[in-house]
């Protein structure tokens, strides 16, 4: 990459709206650099920026490079680079935060089926999480509840017994360190006790520390097309060979799983597993659909997908995701983030000539990209096989957030045919753009150390990749990292077909890293530095509307009025009187102002769909529907993800007597009427939105009411 390149970018510069006040209040709260006394270190939001700029031009090796990226590294960061929330609080905190870790994502090492391993896990997520790291485990690698445990000479209460345990660990974990821990926890489809974990969350207050998923295979999708029966087993140890017949397809269906160390196994890496019982594919699909209706979870991960996609498909099998899911990551699989604000690329906005500045947007791509590769060097993670795992690999994941709002600034309505090839368009660049940074850093600083390791070719290769056998290759032989990962990635065949001479070079030279890019939530990093663009590849929730946010000290969650940026830029520079649901002419939006429930299931699927053509990871994306939105109409849209090729899909349906969401609508909340019975047995009906003081606080009805049923009042 030659400096004239980087300098030659005009600087045409972005639209500047000025922060509301709950984006600055965020900032101050989560990012700012602040002392033990909490005096504040970083300035302003700049400080911020410099901070985080210097940590990460200081990995460079001379200081000649040290100097000119810190500037580089500023510029892109005052243009619209954001990192993730570990690497903009903790990069260059080391002297007021020493054990904190600039990774967001990670994966818990699998967890055997015994005590000891058991809680040897629970200690390292523990450890993981007071570090700052998200988790994400998969919990049916345990044998299913009513299984005979020889040692103990007793039966095992299964899997979601142990996963209390680790909700219980992460809620104290969270609570000490003041920062609420996240966990996901993912589940095989035909696992014999997946109906409880389907159903865990109908408790309330249970496994509240977790996002809960399926790991849905392609075989289930095609069970319940023709409704057949589906088998729910689990392995056979090693112990119990003799007790079952292994040719008997009633009792033993062979299966990929994660790991064939003591279970029986063939050579082309499928593991036998006995058959507990049989259930309905269809009849299994309506109660999670009914369950994600009600309860918005689980979520689905098509795990086949994820595997047949993951650029290490040679030397991972992804069972887990970070907690937001748009990080598929093996056994402690660690992986940064960071996002672009799209917004910052918009040029006259709401206006004819609105456009998107292509050209400062792929250099922006660059220079984040080694931004972001080196933060590997500063990681901060806490156990050795993480640190392994990522030095080995150097996987990052870029995305982008604000993609609702840009579209509003380029007066495309999300969800239309323009929008979806805007989304896929943004993408494509980002990745070339990215991929051509992985090529010139490994010729600068050599690949990552995966690419010059030897690979011995296995059935379980050839099986996955028919096409080596054709190329000559046989169970045997050797075999380079960087070619099964340019040349035999799926992923990256086809970034090949865009860009064959670049892909070319990498199966030659090899790649810095081994994934470049996803695309994240962007929650709260989104409503503070980037002015409450939208998150992620979202739409804007609504243009005016409050989010739920966890105080310090405060016994229950406080409201935040918000406004969408878009709005904020609409009334700077066309119409300071413009706002949503107006009944004056004169504050009436135009009509490609649209928000999240404008937006059809479908058209949600179709610019998720658009986008994960070229992210080599995953996305983070909810679908939002309304309440009074059909159920029928509700089921089609998981089928259609799974169409449509996604690696995953999650919805949100508000329905306030299962949970109170972090965003939530005054209308929604207006038209919801809170019960609450007092000491001498009267009751008091109040509106979600209305204030009540409780225990010397002030609270809105909806927020004590979930903090009480939910039982975590007075515990943050």
């Amino acid at each position: 990459m030659s400096t004239v390149r980087l300098e030659a970018v005009k600087t045409e510069g972005p639209v500047e709206i000025a922060m509301q006040p709950a984006s600055w209040d965020i900032w101050d709260k989560k990012y700012r650099l602040k002392t033990k006394k909490g005096e504040p270190v970083d300035a302003d939001i700049d400080g911020t920026y410099r901070r985080v700029a210097k940590a990460l031009a200081d990995a460079e090796p001379n200081v000649e490079k040290q100097k000119y990226w810190y500037e580089r590294f500023l510029w892109a960061l005052r243009r619209g680079v954001i990192p993730a929330g570990r690497i903009t609080s903790n990069a260059g905190a080391l002297e007021h935060k020493p054990a904190t870790s600039t990774i967001n994502c990670t994966v818990s090492g699998t967890i055997p089926d015994s005590m000891d391993g058991i809680l040897e896990k629970v200690h390292e997520a523990g450890l993981t999480l007071k570090a700052g790291c998200g988790i994400g485990y998969e919990f049916s690698t345990l044998r299913p509840r009513g299984a005979f445990v020889a040692g103990a000479g007793a039966y095992t209460s299964g899997p979601l017994s142990f996963m209390d345990i680790y909700d219980k660990m992460c809620f104290t974990v969270s609570s000490a360190g003041g920062r609420r821990g996240a966990q996901m926890g993912t589940f095989e489809i035909s696992h014999p006790d997946v109906k409880e974990f389907i159903k865990a969350k109908r408790e309330d207050g249970r496994l509240r520390q977790f996002n809960l998923s399926l790991l849905i295979t392609d075989e289930f999708m095609d069970a319940v097309a023709r409704d057949a029966e589906w088998p729910l087993v689990f392995p056979i140890s090693d112990k119990e060979v003799g007790d079952i017949d292994l040719a008997d397809a009633n009792q033993v269906i062979w299966r990929d799983w994660p790991t064939s160390k003591g279970y029986v196994s063939r050579d082309d890496g499928m593991v036998a597993c006995r058959v507990y019982s049989r259930a309905r594919a269809r009849g299994l699909w309506d109660m999670i659909m009914t369950s994600t209706y009600d309860f918005a979870e689980p979520g689905f991960i098509l795990i086949d997908r994820v595997n047949e996609m993951n650029n290490n498909w040679f030397c991972e099998a992804i069972r887990a995701t970070n907690p937001c899911g748009e990080q598929p990551l093996p056994p402690y699989g660690a992986c940064l983030l960071g996002s672009v604000n799209l917004t910052k690329f918009v040029r006259d906005p709401f206006t004819d000539k609105a456009r998107f500045d292509w050209e400062e947007y792929k250099e922006v791509v660059r220079v984040f990209t080694r931004m972001l590769d080196n933060v590997v060097e500063v990681n901060g993670l806490p156990l050795e096989q993480q640190r392994i795992e990522i030095m080995r690999k150097r996987r990052h994941g870029m995305g982008f957030l604000g993609l609702g709002s840009t579209m509003t600034m380029l007066r495309m309505k999300y969800g239309s045919p323009e929008s979806c090839e805007f989304t896929e368009a943004v993408s494509r660049e980002m990745a070339v753009a990215g991929w051509e940074v992985a090529l010139a850093l490994a010729e600068e600083k050599g690949p990552a150390p995966i690419m010059d390791e030897d690979f011995t070719v296995t059935a379980e290769m050839l099986r996955k990749r028919p096409e080596m056998a054709k190329d000559g290759f046989k169970v045997g032989d050797a075999i380079k990292g960087r070619l099964l990962h340019a040349k035999y990635s799926r992923y990256m065949q086809r970034v090949a077909g865009v860009a064959p001479e670049l892909v070319q070079k990498l199966a030659d030279t090899g790649a810095r890293f081994t994934h470049h890019s996803s695309i994240a939530p962007t929650g709260t990093i989104s409503l503070s530095l980037a002015n409450n663009a939208s998150n992620g590849i979202e739409p804007s929730f609504a243009h005016h509307y409050s989010r739920n946010v966890i105080r310090e000290g405060k016994k229950s969650k406080e409201k935040v009025d918000v406004y969408s940026f878009e709005l904020l830029a609409y009334r700077e520079l066309v119409n300071p009187k413009a706002m949503p649901y107006s009944d004056d002419p004169e504050a009436k939006l135009p009509d490609y102002f649209i928000a999240a429930d404008d937006i059809s299931p479908k058209e949600h699927v179709d610019i998720q769909a658009a986008s994960q053509i070229w992210i080599d990871s995953s996305i983070s994306k909810t679908a939002n529907v309304p309440t009074d939105f059909p159920y029928e109409d509700f089921k089609d849209i998981y089928r259609y993800a799974h169409e449509k090729g996604l690696k995953g899909c999650t919805t949100f349906r508000f329905n306030p007597a299962a949970f109170q969401g972090v965003l939530v609508k005054e209308k929604d909340l207006e038209n919801t009427t809170y019960r609450f019975e007092l000491e001498d047995g009267s009751v008091v009906e109040v509106k979600g939105n209305e204030q009540i003081e409780y225990d010397g606080e002030m609270h809105t009805a909806a927020n004590l009411f979930d903090a009480l049923k939910e039982g975590y009042y007075g515990k943050f």
